[in-house]
């Protein structure tokens, strides 16, 4: 099973960490190398650039990808499906044009030029409109295109809208939501390896934000405590250990923003000998 990821980039580290804290520690490192062994036998990591991860897993190069979504939509592949959201990486494509013009809305395009690193995702987006502009596609620097009058608006990211704004641009709609996302190919689905990939990815992003609680109850301030935990379903209640059956363990995971009040609730209720500690993976 071989993985696809960004070889460099603003979507190379976060990807690394994630595969290192789902459990696939990379073997031999990633540095300025074109594959890398992980800890399972079994998977393997590519490492290409994030435009063509689509392209790798379509053809057969790798059989999973992780990518933006944008990615796979300007690439148009068709035989990649979506297994998980990845919820990092987060953008939008959006059309924009100089604050100060006459462009308002869509319909004021019809006849323009719009410049873009994504000319398929913004085709269709006006194939949908029934306007029709001419599409030019540009390598780079596409804010900077209304300016020395290459186009009159642009298809082009934007994280935060700050560089919108330098280059006095506004947006005028928005093309896509985006963010990384796991992809396999078609006719791998069906490997168990797959699902192991998936759930292991899934694992990570399901603890982060939640903490494992775990504390010494009273029997008879049980309920108490109970009444007083937040978090997924109910909380694991243990013997303890030659406590001769006066107290029990209670465990519980909660959201990481609940823990503080959580803490002082609970021992209000009667609990002691209480623990927080981090949670790296979760599997629901």
């Amino acid at each position: 099973m071989r993985i696809a990821v960004p070889n460099k980039g603003r979507l190379h580290e976060p990807t690394i960490d994630l595969l290192e804290r789902a459990g696939l520690h990379l073997e031999n490192g990633a540095d300025r190398k074109l594959y890398a062994d992980t800890v399972d036998p079994d998977v393997s990591v590519l490492f290409a650039r994030a435009a063509d991860i689509p392209e790798y897993v379509a053809d057969g190069a790798a059989d999973l990808g992780i990518t933006g979504y944008d990615q796979v939509c300007e690439t148009g592949v068709e035989t990649v499906e979506e297994l998980l959201d990845l919820e990092f990486g987060r953008c939008r494509l959006v059309l924009a044009a100089p604050e100060d013009g006459d462009i308002d809305g869509v319909e004021d395009l019809a006849g323009k030029t719009i410049a873009t690193e994504f000319p398929n995702i913004t085709r269709d987006f006006f194939a949908d409109t029934g306007v029709e502009p001419a599409i030019v596609e540009v390598s780079g620097a596409t804010e900077l295109t209304p300016h020395v009058e290459m186009a009159d608006a642009i298809v082009d990211i934007t994280s935060t809208g700050t560089t919108l704004k330098m280059n006095r641009l506004a947006v005028v709609d928005d093309v896509l939501s985006s963010s990384v996302r796991l992809f396999g190919r078609e006719d791998v689905l069906e490997d168990p390896k797959v699902d192991e990939v998936r759930t292991a990815l899934a694992s990570v992003k399901q603890a982060e934000g939640k903490r494992y609680l775990m504390m010494n109850v009273p029997q008879d301030r049980l309920e108490a405590v109970r009444d007083v935990i937040p978090g997924l379903g109910g909380p694991t209640v243990m013997d303890v250990a030659n406590g001769e059956g006066e107290k029990v363990a209670v465990h519980a995971v909660v959201d990481e923003r609940d823990v503080f009040e959580t803490i002082t609730d609970v021992k209000n209720a009667g609990a002691s000998g209480i623990l927080v500690t981090e949670i790296e993976r979760l599997v629901e």
